[in-house]
């Protein structure tokens, strides 16, 4: 399939071209990879830092049919809504440090896919998107999921009552809000002023850099301007009870997973935001599952070695990740959207990581599902081969989301196809 690159035009070309009072048709480099459909309306990704383990990710068989690989079990009521890809990455950097290529792209901490769909379609909501944490630590910092345009690493929510407090905020806290927005936004209008009066002294190259700095304002000052907007908007309060203390030490990582999960699901159904992105982290933290204490700690076990004891407790550790993702999953499926659709099939869950193996800091071959967005075709494991001459990138599956979005785009950092054809 030739690249969208060779063959997309973008229709402003052709308007510029003199044919702007001519209905412009349906661009197939363009499309939704499934016709006479409506476009999903939200994208979720949630990306493991310390990667999945690959041997017990992947099916041996290919296509439909497939025998459930152990760490998917837990997802087995739901293999009719993902699809499993293998062999896919971005030609990354390997690394820890360049772990963050996961939704950048080659360049680990350029603007990430997350942000692209947010500055297109995010402004739709109250919240462009909301960025969630669960295991952080300060080994975190700088290794993000999400990065602007100008490459600025987006803070991530940790603690659930912050997420529940913005998400469904009092009318006291309402005030508050709106007055630390507005003061915020008079605030940065004095910055800019300033910059511009300091931008004719400058030379070229410092004038560039206080362009991109100009630009990240801007993003700054529409999604404030979007919060005061709606700060009045009347929000339906849900019927949930947070924990009466926030699990946020290490250890509970996975109590965390659960209450955020719950979380994530509301902000969907109340139509709260667009996209969200959910890191699981993980250092030094052991783990007791199925109250049995774990041999080691999370980032002692993916560095594994393939020591048999050591990957058997991984293994049991990341089914742990996939029962709380099951969870979500099954909300998605039973809550409905606005159309009286399930969530599940106007959302994009992405699941994913920029590790490929941890245990030797490869971030090649990169575990992929993703489930619901309304595609027909889901239920089977792609196989990509990464070796043979012009194979897809991660890249280009990405472009398939956004496209199923209802986003006109064709490229994505190093990528410039689709995978409309595997995925309709």
């Amino acid at each position: 399939m030739a690249s969208s690159s060779q063959n997309a035009h973008p229709r402003r070309r052709f308007l510029q071209a003199g044919l702007a009072s001519i209905a412009l048709p349906a661009l197939e480099a363009f499309a939704a990879p499934t016709r006479n459909v409506a476009p999903v309306r939200t994208f979720v990704s949630v990306g493991a830092y310390l990667g999945w383990h690959a041997p017990a990710f992947y099916p041996k068989q290919t296509g439909f049919g497939y025998n459930m690989p152990p760490l998917l079990e837990p997802l087995a009521s739901h293999r009719d809504h993902f699809t499993i890809f293998s062999g896919l990455d971005h030609r990354a950097p390997n690394g820890h440090a360049a772990w963050n290529n996961f939704l950048c792209g080659k360049v680990p901490g350029s603007y990430s896919l997350d942000q692209v769909i947010a500055d297109r379609i995010g402004q739709q909501s109250r919240f462009p998107s909301i960025h969630l944490i669960a295991g952080a630590s300060e080994h975190t910092e700088g290794r993000q999921i999400s990065y602007t345009k100008e490459g600025v690493p987006l803070p991530e929510i940790e603690r659930p009552s912050v997420l529940y407090k913005r998400l469904f905020m009092s009318q006291a806290d309402r005030a508050r809000v709106a007055y630390i927005l507005s003061s915020g936004k008079s605030v940065l209008d004095d910055v800019v002023d300033d910059a511009k009066r300091l931008n004719a002294s400058l030379p070229a190259s410092d004038q560039a850099k206080l362009g991109e700095y100009f630009e990240s304002v801007r993003t700054v000052e529409r999604r404030m301007s979007r919060q005061i907007e709606t700060i009045d908007v009347p929000i339906p309060q849900p019927n949930y009870k947070l924990p009466e203390t926030d699990p946020i030490t290490p250890n509970l990582m996975m109590e965390a997973e659960e209450v955020l999960y719950d979380l994530m699901a509301l902000a969907i159904q109340t139509e709260s935001t667009r996209v969200i992105t959910f890191g699981l982290y993980g250092l030094g933290q052991v783990f007791s599952i199925d109250g049995q204490a774990l041999s080691a700690g999370y980032h002692a076990l993916s560095h594994h070695g393939n020591d048999p004891g050591m990957v058997r407790d991984l293994v049991k550790l990341e089914r742990s990740h996939m029962s709380k993702l099951a969870g979500f999953l099954d909300q998605l499926r039973t809550k409905k959207d606005a159309q009286d659709r399930p969530l599940l099939d106007s959302t994009i869950v992405h699941v994913g990581t920029g590790m490929g193996d941890a245990s030797r800091h490869s971030n090649l071959n990169l575990p992929t599902i993703v489930a619901g967005g309304g595609f027909s075709s889901h239920g089977k494991h792609i196989a990509i081969d990464r070796d043979a001459p012009n194979a897809p990138l991660l890249g280009d599956l990405y472009i398939t989301l956004m496209q199923r979005m209802g986003m006109e785009i064709g490229t994505f950092s190093n990528a410039s196809r689709n995978l409309n054809h595997l995925v309709s």
